[in-house]
């Protein structure tokens, strides 16, 4: 296991900044937390496989129980859900022809340990028995072509325990390593006790996309936290808290509503760094340099920890300490470099965020993606790089 050796420094440095916030007549400091860092092989294994899923991105943990903020139990499932997903056989070190990349899919796994005879992946298959993505969009806002990226989700225990998944509409617009872009956002709805294919879904666009006078897009479902009792929130306010990112700064924003108004998109509100207010317009940036996907968790002394990938693309894990959900947040503490994992200068790192449901009490399991900007050559020669891998941040209360 390696550690990161920069954490003493940085608490060095950190100390003499004594960046501190005023919240509820209490002074919080946004700056010093105790903690050591060290790789997590066992969950990187999980993911390492040979045949069927043997890779894939935007990696989220959904309790299906609802109880985002403990640990799971050994008899609970974890839902898994990735974007673009490599299907298919790995032998001799190299693709076996016939692989194919879907855009989504899942997998569910019973318990809280890496077991992989308690993980199970799906997709779903076309009419020639082809690996399909298990998300494909279908709304009056969806033009041909376009496909679904996930964003973060969770069970709402105030609508019969739907599972609810963000989905970015996103288009190819030229060729390349990005030649994407995202058009749109919509969200999944999954019934209780549904199972893939999960064709009972219900799809629907929503108003939580938005570009401003720059032509800054911003979107919705980067990270959920659910701040609610039943959620297992050390200080619920029954408010869901949604968080999205926008521009090239890679600005936060968030929104939140009411579990049982979640579908009402007129009853979410957004804060402009002072108020919570209806106009997604007026909406604040409230912190920068975080990453398109990420998480917000409870720590054990009542802060906020914002895990994400330092200015989205970078070999640098980092961490803000937050006095609420929505702030204010605290410079950027580098956790983790990235940097052993790119084994080829075309190797890239992005995308880091926190499981608290496979989290142990006083620790947090966080995954970052590795990639390539030279997909298919290098996936050929190391056809297992393209899959999260797992670091684990122990905190003291010391």
């Amino acid at each position: 296991m390696r550690k990161f050796a920069v954490i003493t420094l940085f608490f060095c440095i950190a100390a003499n900044l004594q960046t501190i916030a005023q919240t509820n007549g209490k002074t919080v400091n946004l700056t010093d937390l105790n903690f050591t860092v060290e790789a997590a092989p066992e969950w990187s294994s999980l993911l390492k496989r040979e045949a069927g899923w043997f890779g894939g991105d935007g990696i989220y943990t959904i309790p299906l129980n609802g109880v985002e903020n403990k640990q799971a139990k050994v008899s609970d499932k974890i839902l898994f859900i990735f974007s673009d997903s490599m299907i298919g056989k790995i032998e001799n070190g190299t693709m076996v022809p016939g692989f194919k990349m879907i855009h989504n899919s899942v997998a569910a796994l019973t318990g809280n340990q890496p077991a992989d005879a308690q993980m199970k992946f799906a997709w779903d298959t076309d009419k020639a028995g082809a690996a399909e993505s298990l998300f494909i969009p279908h709304t009056a806002q969806t033009a041909a072509g376009d496909y679904y990226w996930l964003g973060d989700g969770f069970v709402n225990q105030e609508l019969n325990n739907a599972i609810y998944i963000f989905g970015y509409r996103v288009r190819n617009v030229g060729t390349g390593a990005f030649g994407f872009r995202e058009v749109g956002n919509t969200l999944i709805k999954i019934p209780a006790r549904s199972q893939p294919p999960y064709k009972d879904l219900k799809q629907m666009d929503t108003p939580f996309y938005l570009t401003d006078a720059k032509g800054d897009i911003g979107s919705f479902g980067a990270g959920i936290y659910v701040n609610t009792t039943k959620a297992g929130a050390p200080k619920p306010d029954g408010y869901v808290y949604v968080y999205g990112v926008r521009g090239i700064g890679k600005n936060l924003m968030v929104a939140r509503v009411l579990p049982k108004d979640f579908e009402k998109f007129d009853r979410w509100t957004f804060y402009d760094g002072a108020n919570w207010i209806k106009d997604m317009n007026k909406v604040a940036d409230v912190t920068n340099s975080v990453s398109n996907e990420l998480s917000l968790t409870a720590l054990p002394d009542g802060r906020y920890a914002l895990i994400f990938q330092v200015g989205g693309m970078s070999t640098n894990v980092g961490m803000r300490i937050g006095a609420t959900p929505y702030g204010p947040f605290g410079p950027v503490i580098k956790i983790w470099d990235c940097k052993p994992d790119l084994e080829e200068k075309t190797f890239v790192v992005y995308n880091a965020k926190a499981h608290p449901s496979l989290s142990a009490p006083g620790e947090l399991l966080i995954s970052y993606n590795i990639n390539s900007v030279d997909f298919i050559p290098d996936l050929m020669k190391k056809p297992n790089l393209y899959r999260p891998r797992f670091i684990r941040m122990k905190i003291s209360s010391k």
